[in-house]
Formats: C-alpha cells, structure tokens, sequence
C-alpha cells in the first residue's frame, strides 16, 4: 500500500474542510447582509399581525434560543457521527472497502456536509445578536437548518442501513466495476489505463473477499449474490471488450504485482496479454479459490460457480471469442480436478451437468472443436473417476457424453464422428481391469446412443456401436439390456437437479433396442 502524499491529503481533508467552512462562511454572511440592510435591526412596538409579531425576535430574549439552537446542531452531528460510525465499521469488518464507498457516496456526503455547514453557522450566529439589532433572516434560517436537520436524522438513518445491505454492496461494487472498466477500456493513455486497471481488479477482489467471508458465515444468500456480481461484471466487460483500446490488454504494473499475476511465469504472462483476457482470467481465478473454498462446506456456491463460468463460455462462443471459450473450458476441468480430489461425488455430478450443458451449447453455436475439446475432457475425468474407484462419476460422463453425441446428431456437425469415437473409448480401461459395476453403466449409455441412432435411420454408427460391444459376454449384455427395459418413466425416484433419468429413452428410442440386441445376439425380452 503505498504511502499518503501531501497531494492525497489536501485532496482527501484539506480542500473538503476548506470548502466547508466557506460555504457555511458564505450562507452565515449573506443572511447576515441581508438583515444588515432589510430585515435587523430593533423590533417595531406595534406588529400588526400574528406572523409579524412572531418574527419580531426581542434581543433580550433570543439570546438563549439562538445559543440553543446552535448547541441542538452539534448534538445532532454528534448523534449522527456516532450512530454511523458504528453501523459502517461493523459493517466494514465484513466487507472490505465500505468505509470508502460511504464516504464517496453522494447522499452521505451531502448530509453529513449539511450538518458541519449548519453547527458551524450556529456559531457564527451565536455571537450575532446585539441589543439594538436582531438579525431576523439569520435566526430565521438557523431555525429552519435546524429542524430540517432533526427531521432529516431518521430518513437518513433509513437511508445509511440501505446503503449498507450487502446486497447493495455487491450491487454498487459491480455497478463501480463495470463503469470503471468501461471507462478504462476507451482509455489510450497508458499511465491512465493502468489506473483503471487497478480499480477494475480491485473490485473483483472485494466481491471474491464477500463471498468467502459469506461462506465463513454460512451466508449463502450473500455468497450467491456475490457470485453472481462477478458474472454480470464478465458479461458487461464482454459487451465493451471488442471496443477496447490495445493499452488495455497490456498487464500495468499496478496490476503486475497482484498475487494471482506476479506467480505467474513471464510467458504465460505474455500469453495473457496476445490472447487479450487478463480480466476474465482473473475472474475466473477468483472463481477458483472460490470454488475450493466451497467444496464440502457449501455445494451451492460450487454449482453457482459452474453454470457462472457456462453462462461466460455461452457469451463468448456467441461473440466468437474462441480465447475465452477455451479458458471457461480450462477453468471447468479446474473444477472438475478440485472435486475428484475432495471425492466429492455430488458436487461432480452436478458440475459435470453444467460441463454438458457448456458443450451442448457450443454445438449449437456451431463450434464443433469446442465441443469435441470438451467431450475429450469429459472422457478423460471419466478415466480418472474410474482410477479413483469413484465409478458413479465415470457412469455419469458416459451418460452426459451419449447425450452430447445425441445433440450432435441432431445438430449435424461433422465434428459428431470424432465424439463418438471417443464415448466408444471411454470402456477401455474398464473392461482391461474388469470393473464390472462401471462398465454396466457404460455399455447402458452406449445401447441408448445406438438405440437413438436407429431412432434416426443412422444405422451405420449403430452398427459401429456393435462392434465395439461385440466380444462383450452374452450375460453382461442380458443385464444391459434388463436394466434398460425396467426404466419406463423419466423421472428418478429421488429429487434430482439434471430432472431425468440417466437410463430413460423415449419410447421410439426405446422401441429399437431389440433391433440392436440381436446384432449382438441378444433375445427379446421374455
């Protein structure tokens, strides 16, 4: 952090303290002029009316109600002071930065200005008041500063407790974020641009430290929101991104040093910068240390983490950045990585939910070398479920890769023959090793592919499918084909997130199984 220069001083207190003093200076003397020439002076003896009457102040009188009035504009700072105090820094124990936001808030500044500028008014008016002259106007005006001051004190309150809901929070941050780096992004001045650079990331930081605090607490709403923020702040970058000037992807020193980027090696350093995505890659590594943080304590905030990161790929394969897309897809494996190494086999149903979802949406994007990229990702975590004895999660890609080679299909994509060649390579080592319970639920996903090709007409890769279960024993098929045909509604019998059952074909699909079985030579069912 660097150290304060007498520049940020003036800027911070100095000129602020100056300028409030003069315009309470300035509202005193104007008042003060005004009944100097018009309004002062002794009281008349005969008013002629109740108004009148009223504001014909007595000297003798007005002394103590002047003295009071400025004494009641010191309390209430002194009450507001203290009240907001407490509420921001409990506040700001949790959240970092709060105590600037506040103080950069326009409202809170202009309230809090309002009362310094009234208490000090009250004390040049508590000295005003002589015994030939009364400054009518002035008095006036002080009690009206004053009872706007007493009644503006709750709706203030009111105001500085939303001001500090954390959902406002997060709003704000990201609102912040994403002007600054819309304001940065059009920037061609380097000194300038890195300036920007440091709030933008600076931002980022603060949503990832609301959420882990959020997760400490198990605040999961919190946490959920504050996710959510660094998405909708991706996706906001994204719509400026193509806009941007070239300084901006170059990684400023004030960035330089942050912990995600001065560990990283020079070249992928540079490969940042070619590739134009040091924001989203830093987004996403702070999805990452979320996600770690996650796993086993709150498994929401993981699948949160993993259709976040979909929505991104799905917004940049629309917008044709292939970069981003394949670092969304680096960052899925990342997770999909974490979770195998905690064994925790729920999150990894559902993340590799959202790693389908993520390649069905590239297929219909029409990017088939990222759905083949991903598909070979699948298998391969498939692979190492299996070397993990973790077999529920390599039944799970192979049903998620049968689906994606469905949705291939019906896409036409040409990229389809490659995903099917390597879904037939997903059994392998399961059948070297003869893991039966894991190889049951391959062979499954691969006779609904092959029922759904005959579905289409497609007998050829049907057949390819054949062959591959051609040497199979006839007992292992029997139990396939069992199993199959027991399943006759789509929905499982437990609450599920994906909705429908691994094992479920639509009746035309279903229908083509016997046709199947017996290239494989296989009876109908009894």
């Amino acid at each position: 952090m660097s150290a304060p220069t007498s520049e940020g001083f003036r800027g911070r207190w100095a000129l602020p303290a100056v300028l409030l003093v003069s315009l309470a200076f300035a509202i005193f003397w104007v008042l003060y002029a005004v009944d100097f020439y018009a309004t002062g002076g002794v009281p008349a003896p005969a008013p002629s009316g109740p108004i009148e009457r009223y504001f014909k102040f007595d000297p003798g009188s007005i002394t103590d109600a002047v003295s009071s009035l400025a004494g009641m504009n010191a309390a209430v700072l002194g009450i507001v002071i203290t009240v907001v105090s407490i509420i921001v820094q409990l506040s700001a124990d949790r959240y970092t930065g709060v105590a600037r936001m506040f103080l950069r808030d326009r409202v809170n500044l202009a309230t809090l200005g309002y009362y310094v500028i009234a208490t000090v008014c009250g004390v040049f008016l508590s000295v005003a008041v002589h015994g030939d002259f009364v400054p009518r106007a002035s008095v006036f005006g002080m009690m009206l500063a004053t009872a706007v001051g007493l009644v503006l004190m709750a709706p203030f309150f009111g105001y500085v407790f939303w001001f500090l809901e954390p959902n406002n929070i997060i709003h704000r941050i990201r609102s912040e974020a994403v002007s600054e780096t819309a304001r940065g992004t059009a920037l061609t001045d380097a000194p300038a641009s890195a300036a920007a650079q440091v709030e933008t990331l600076g931002a980022m930081e603060e949503l990832t430290d609301i959420t882990s605090n959020s997760i400490s607490g198990k605040d999961k709403i919190i946490a959920s929101s504050a996710v959510d923020a660094l998405k909708d702040f991706a996706l906001a970058y994204l719509a400026v991104k193509p806009r941007a000037a070239d300084v901006w992807f170059r990684i400023g020193e004030g960035i330089r040093t942050n912990p995600d980027f001065v560990a990283m090696d020079p070249e992928s350093l540079a490969d940042l910068e070619q590739r134009r995505t040091w924001v989203e890659w830093k987004v996403m590594r702070q999805y990452l240390g979320i996600y770690n943080e996650a796993l086993q304590t709150m498994r929401d905030i993981n699948y949160l983490v993993a259709i976040d990161t979909r929505y991104l790929a799905e917004a940049a394969g629309a917008a044709c950045d292939e970069e981003l897309v394949r670092l969304c897809l680096r960052f899925m494996n990342s997770y999909m990585r974490s979770t195998l190494n905690a064994r925790d086999v729920r999150t990894a149903y559902n993340v590799l939910n959202q790693y389908r979802l993520l390649v069905e949406a590239m297929i219909r994007l029409g990017n088939g070398a990222a759905a083949v990229e991903g598909v070979k990702h699948m298998s391969y975590y498939g692979h190492v479920s299996f070397d993990m004895k973790i077999t529920f999660v390599t039944e799970t890609v192979a049903y998620d890769v049968s689906t994606l080679c469905q949705v291939a299909a019906e896409a036409g994509i040409p990229e389809e023959r490659q995903m099917l060649a390597d879904f037939l390579e997903l059994d392998r080592p399961l059948r070297a090793r003869s893991q039966e319970a894991a190889l049951l639920g391959v062979r499954k996903a691969q006779v609904k592919l092959a029922a759904y090709y005959l579905s289409r007409g497609e007998v050829a890769k049907a057949r390819r499918i054949a062959d591959d279960m051609k040497d199979e024993p006839i007992d292992r098929l029997e139990q396939v084909r069992q199993q199959l045909e027991r399943v006759t509604s789509k929905d499982f019998w437990e609450i599920i997130d994906r909705g429908r059952n691994f094992e479920y074909m639509p009746p035309q699909q279903r229908a083509k199984m016997p046709e199947f079985f017996a290239w494989l030579g296989v009876g109908a069912a009894s």
